[in-house]
């Protein structure tokens, strides 16, 4: 009977036990700390600039509103009234024939109400954000963004 020498194979692959050392790790935080440093001021600043946009839909929306209030009545809201009139009917209004938001009132994208004011410095009547800082006045992301 012929002799068989086998060889045992083992069944663990001795490079499959292998991690990463310490120096691959700090080479793959280092590129990602610079592609965060890179990338992250570039989507911020996409951030602001989208809520000045989206200040200036509601600016006009809420213009609309506006419009269509005094095309019924005969006149823009007055102060006291305020554009809370374009949600809910006031009892001096008889002409009313709102609602003319679908949804209540809205805060500015920074969470400030939007100043009306009547007569306006700018024309019949001004409607305003005060911008990120919630200040009159600023620059960039904390300037005003108006209807004017």
């Amino acid at each position: 009977m012929p002799r068989h020498n086998s060889l045992v194979i083992s069944s663990v692959d001795p490079c499959a036990n292998r991690g990463f050392t310490l120096l691959e790790l700090l080479v793959v935080m280092v590129i990602i700390g610079l592609l965060a440093g890179y990338v992250g001021p570039r989507y911020f600043s996409q951030i602001g600039k989208s809520e000045i946009k989206a200040a200036r839909a509601q600016i006009d929306a809420l213009g609309k509103a506006l419009d269509q209030f005094r095309l019924d009545t005969g006149h823009y809201p007055t102060m006291e009234e305020g554009l809370g009139v374009l949600v809910t009917r006031s009892s001096s209004e008889p002409k009313w024939d709102g609602p003319y938001l679908t949804k209540n009132v809205p805060a500015d994208p920074w969470g400030n109400p939007y100043v009306f004011k009547i007569p306006g410095d700018h024309g019949e009547y001004d409607l305003l954000s005060y911008g990120k800082d919630g200040q009159p006045g600023g620059e960039g992301e904390a300037a005003d963004v108006t209807n004017w």
